[in-house]
């Protein structure tokens, strides 16, 4: 026998070892259990998946279906007599004295106008609580615009109080034993039917709720004045985090030398973006207001709470994104006689400002929701006007659906549901944007 017979009738025998060995009983047992293990795992993560996805159209559908009548305002339309001697006196049309005028009184001219027959003063108190008091703000603020409406008489659309919004709105059964009725009597929902079948009572869209400010009543609380605060606090976040991120992210991935000191500064910035955000509102709390004496409940000191806690998250994901640009093209540069700065500043940045910059709006969008800081240095201020700047005490948009979602009025509910919509829509938007610019400027090396 040659060696070629032997060596191949040797490399055939240990072929059919091989093949025997994989085609045994015992081996199509063991392959049957592995392909088992893997179908059960594939199960478990697509049942985990089920899980999530079934939580959280359980949470949206719920907060939609809660914050729908937040949107939707019931009004009454009152012919209002401009009577020049309740609003002025005097005759003077002078705007001292249209603005102390009691404009509420006019409104409730109207309904005993309506209801003659009511004339007893607790029944007049009750009717009178029909009208929302912001009756008596939106007619002095129209009546200082154009004096020369004193003495006429107007069709008025203003918003009803609560309780018969909430009626209007289903939320308050008829049933006298059902949620809700002790809070309007047998004769408060007979005025109310009175009213409706006359047609003087309307449902239509709540603007207010889009441009209002806080306020003790829910039919004119609205979220306004908690957007310019949250703007002016990514504002000021933005300002402070984006440009002293990217020059940290710049450094320390192209000119800091490797050694024990920046692994230091690494590892430090990796456990920063893990601390609690509480923490960073007490070291807010004891730097910038009690050390350094910068005015508490404004967006500049919350902006600059939420930029420390932004930070390394912007600095992150920028050195991710500068060390996803190839070495070739910062070779090439150098190679054309580039210096380093030029280098990174007409090369490597411009190639890795999308990622910086979808890290970056991915960090504004987690301080656009943040809470616990904004507590700790009184952002909590009830405020029923617009802030004036980013020194001004002011309100922000988590914390006013912190602040509704405690108040016990039935309405402030369905208001606190309707604005987490809105902050859950600008998050959307802004992850939106940051996938968006990722895939139109992402570059494939």
């Amino acid at each position: 026998m040659t060696d070629s017979t032997f060596n191949g009738a040797t490399g055939q025998g240990l072929l059919h070892r091989r093949v025997g060995h994989h085609t045994t009983d015992a081996a199509r047992a063991r392959l049957r259990r592995r392909y088992r293990t893997e179908a059960i795992f594939k199960w478990c993560g697509i049942f985990g998946i089920g899980i999530a996805l079934a939580m959280l159209a359980t949470l949206l559908i719920t907060t939609i279906v809660k914050a729908i009548p937040a949107f939707t305002q019931t009004y009454i339309e009152l012919e209002i007599y401009l009577d020049p001697e309740v609003i002025d006196p005097a005759g003077t049309r002078e705007q001292s004295a249209l603005r102390g005028a009691n404009y509420q009184a006019l409104a409730n001219d109207a309904l005993y106008a309506f209801f003659p027959d009511v004339t007893g003063r607790t029944d007049r108190r009750d009717m009178r609580g029909m009208v929302s008091p912001g009756f008596d703000f939106d007619m002095r603020q129209r009546v200082m615009a154009d004096p020369d409406l004193v003495g006429q008489t107007l069709i008025v659309r203003t918003e009803m109080q609560d309780k018969y919004d909430q009626l209007n709105k289903g939320l308050i059964s008829r049933d006298p034993e059902g949620p809700g009725r002790p809070l309007l009597s047998e004769q408060e929902l007979s005025w109310y039917d009175a009213l409706h079948e006359a047609g003087m009572i309307e449902r239509g869209f709540n603007s207010r709720f889009f441009t209002g400010a806080n306020s003790r009543q829910p039919e004119l609380a609205g979220i306004g004045a908690a957007l310019i605060g949250s703007l002016y606090l990514i504002a000021v976040t933005l300002g402070l985090s984006f440009p002293i991120g990217v020059a940290a992210a710049i450094y320390l991935e192209e000119f800091a030398p490797k050694n024990r000191l920046t692994d230091l500064i690494e590892v430090n910035i990796n456990n920063l973006a893990a601390v609690p955000s509480i923490v960073f509102g007490l070291l807010g709390l004891a730097v910038f207001i009690q050390f350094f004496g910068l005015p508490d409940k404004s967006p500049l000191v919350g902006g600059m709470v939420i930029a420390l806690m932004t930070l390394p998250t912007i600095i992150i994901a920028s050195r991710a994104a500068l060390k996803a640009v190839p070495p070739s093209i910062r070779e090439g540069a150098l190679g054309m006689g580039a210096s380093k700065q030029q280098v990174i500043l007409h090369h490597t940045l411009p190639l890795a400002m999308p990622g910086i910059l979808t890290g970056s709006i991915i960090g504004m969008a987690q301080a656009l929701g943040e809470t616990a800081p904004l507590l700790l240095v009184g952002m909590t201020v009830f405020r029923t006007g617009y802030p004036s700047g980013i020194t001004d005490s002011s309100n922000v948009l988590p914390i006013q659906i912190y602040d509704w979602w405690g108040n016990p009025e039935r309405g402030f509910d369905s208001l606190a549901a309707a604005a987490i919509i809105v902050l859950l829509t600008f998050l959307i938007a802004m992850n939106a944007l940051a996938i968006w610019m990722r895939r139109r400027f992402e570059r494939r090396w």
